[in-house]
């Protein structure tokens, strides 16, 4: 299991990311997107319109290198006052058939992001807070896949 459990369960309530992709003179490219998480692959999936047909279809095509930002505001804060929480998923993107689509309005064409870095954030509870320099960085967790 690549995800912890907070992961899982946030990743599973979730339907709106940011995914940011290289063009192709190498400058990101962030678009937003509606996102569909797969527990059994540990994969996110994205869908869309005559996605083949889109900007970050093609630069997929030619650099499959992809970062996908999840986030959102919790709506209690945490034991140190924040309440914005998130997952960045640092990986490639391979382009799937998928039949049906993730949604009927959709093309087959999915992008299935495959994460090798995972960075969260406030997902996990804070149990002992403390103040000062480094406070910041409690609820943050970066690692690689």
């Amino acid at each position: 299991m690549i995800f912890t459990d907070s992961e899982h369960a946030y990743l599973s309530e979730q339907e709106l990311g940011r995914l940011a992709t290289l063009g192709p003179d190498g400058s990101p490219h962030s678009q937003p997107v509606v996102i569909w998480f797969d527990p059994a692959t540990e994969t996110v999936q994205i869908g869309g319109p005559e996605l083949s047909k889109s900007r970050k279809y093609k630069n997929v095509l030619a650099d499959p290198r992809v970062s996908l930002v999840i986030d959102d505001q919790s709506p209690t804060p945490n034991a140190l006052g924040q309440t914005g929480r998130g997952i960045e998923l640092r990986g490639h993107a391979e382009i799937v058939f998928l039949d049906p689509p993730l949604h009927p309005a959709f093309d087959h064409e999915t992008l299935r992001i495959r994460p090798h870095r995972i960075v969260a954030w406030n997902l996990e509870p804070i149990t002992n807070p403390s103040f000062g320099s480094g406070s910041h960085l409690q609820g943050y967790n970066s690692r690689d896949v």
